[in-house]
């Protein structure tokens, strides 16, 4: 990245006034143009044999390990130790494409050179190069993970909620499951349905049966990484909103005393993990999902999803989140859904477009600005004609922008283990 200075830009400016003297007013005058182009090459050389050499600039850079994608930005911070004939210049950092690029800075020795580390993809990023005039490398390897912030986060949040509790604290919240607890004396205001009258008959007063949330039950997260799941939303591609939302609800089935499992697939499985208790088992999936990669593939819904239900040999709850575009070509979606719903219950998740939604809003304000709300509504009629035929089937849907999906994902979660529907 060498770059002339204002003072060279202007030599040179000079140089053409210099070079039209020959032809406006004597052609003996070439001389004075000769020699201008000596003086002009000689300060060059001059500048070049005084500046500081790339020997003498000392670079030592820092970058963090492990960054999470969707969190706050990383940085990489860089000192520069330089002559003290060196001032400062414009630098460039060589970024790798699994970060947002960014533009140059001006480094000086004096203060540190600090570049944000902005994730756009998962994976291994590498900090290659640092151009101050010259090339030197950096060599710097940095981690982009599933963003296990943000379950932490959420986690907190819902703690003190009954709906987590439930299914933990079994002596505390009777009566809500499915799963025989104890028997009590009938009072007045409990449910007449939960007596039992064999037990009465024999103790010759009235008992009422008292149940408990059941645990234990089996969830699977089903993520799609086809090449609909690459595509970028809110600056992230959809497939990372996704694997931020199935850490999060596994994180809270573990609690909750439900075994977690993990399949991933597209044209072909890509992953697959038996479900699993305990919280131990998080750091597994964790690692697993990492593991997904961005796939072109289109995704195949008969394999993947006759694949899973060969794998699955008790009824389980299957969360699948994926992506679609139009009514024709859901069409294969539905259907493969549809023969899995028949013996697990199926959690539909798909990722809304807010911009979409604005855009089918908006006041137009041009005819080609009518023409995109047109087509904006036309998308949003075909999802919402798709979302209500799984719910015809019996499928639970939740279709939620980012900012909101992993709210919308939890409380639907709730809601079926409190409703007993696994």
């Amino acid at each position: 990245m060498i770059r002339p200075t204002r003072a060279a830009i202007l030599l040179a400016a000079a140089g053409i006034a210099v070079a039209l003297l020959p032809v406006f007013v004597s052609p003996g005058l070439w001389r004075v143009w000769v020699a201008f182009v000596g003086s002009a090459g000689l300060l060059a050389g001059a500048d070049a044999l005084l500046a500081a050499s790339p020997r003498s600039l000392r670079i030592s850079a820092t970058a963090p390990r492990l960054l999470y994608i969707g969190d706050d930005p990383g940085e990489l911070c860089i000192e520069v130790g330089a002559p003290d004939s060196w001032r400062r210049a414009s630098a460039l950092c060589d970024l790798d494409p699994l970060f947002m690029p960014q533009p140059e800075q001006k480094v000086s020795p004096a203060v540190p050179l600090r570049v944000p580390l902005v994730a756009l993809r998962r994976g291994e990023a590498r900090l290659r190069a640092l151009w101050v005039r010259w090339r030197h490398p950096l060599d710097l390897t940095v981690a982009i993970a599933p963003n296990v912030r943000a379950v932490r986060r959420t986690a907190l949040r819902f703690f003190g909620a009954r709906q987590f509790l439930s299914g933990i604290k079994v002596e505390r919240y009777t009566g809500d499951g499915s799963e025989f607890e104890a028997l009590r004396e009938y009072q007045a205001g409990l449910d007449h349905r939960a007596m039992n009258w064999k037990a009465s008959a024999r103790h010759r007063k009235l008992l009422s049966q008292e149940f408990r949330a059941e645990r234990n039950h089996q969830v699977v997260v089903a993520i799609d990484t086809g090449h609909l799941m690459r595509e970028p939303l809110v600056g992230i591609p959809r497939l990372d909103h996704a694997i931020n939302g199935g850490l999060l609800l596994s994180y809270f089935c573990l609690r909750t005393g439900d075994r977690v499992g993990l399949f991933g697939f597209d044209e072909k499985v890509r992953c697959f993990a038996e479900p699993q208790g305990n919280v131990q088992a998080f750091p597994r999936l964790q690692r697993l999902s990492a593991s997904l990669q961005y796939s072109s593939s289109e995704t195949n819904y008969t394999l993947g999803l006759a694949e899973l239900a060969t794998r699955l040999r008790r009824r389980s709850l299957v969360v699948l989140l994926t992506e679609f575009t139009d009514t024709i070509a859901a069409e294969l979606m539905l259907e493969n859904v549809d023969r899995l719903s028949r013996r697990h219950l199926v959690l539909f998740v798909a990722l809304r477009d807010a911009g979409l939604d604005e855009l089918a809003e908006r006041r137009p304000a041009s005819l080609a600005d009518l023409h995109r709300a047109v087509v904006a509504q036309d998308l949003a009629r075909e999802r919402d004609v798709v979302l209500r035929r799984l719910r015809r089937l019996g499928v639970h849907t939740v279709d939620a922008t980012p900012s909101s999906i992993s709210v919308q994902l939890l409380n639907r979660y709730f809601e079926i283990k409190r409703r007993e529907l696994v």
